[in-house]
């Protein structure tokens, strides 16, 4: 059985005239200078809501399709985790929105 992890998302009220528009999202990418249990604990440690066992699930899927969307939300606080996530040694592309 196979088993689907949903990244924590910010909930954004996407009614008329909010201005929010689509969430931003945070991609970390495949590499090879990273563990599997460096990536775990980067995410763990960074997102909110994020295991270290969330971590190394997001970690096998980064590993198997070169990237995985790890947060989305408002442009400030993905931010603020791009930056992080990359201080911690991930690479990350470029933040985008959804």
């Amino acid at each position: 059985m196979s088993e689907t992890l949903t990244p924590p998302r910010e909930r954004l009220d996407r009614g008329e005239g909010t201005g929010l528009g689509r969430p931003w999202l945070v991609i970390v990418l495949n590499d090879d200078h990273n563990t599997f249990q460096g990536v775990a604990a980067a995410l763990s440690a960074v997102i909110p809501g994020v295991s270290y066992d969330d971590g190394m699930r997001l970690a096998n899927r980064i590993d198997a399709s070169g990237q995985a969307v790890v947060w989305s939300g408002l442009r400030e606080q993905a931010e603020l985790y791009w930056e992080q996530l990359g201080e911690r040694g991930l690479t990350m592309a470029p933040l985008e929105q959804g």
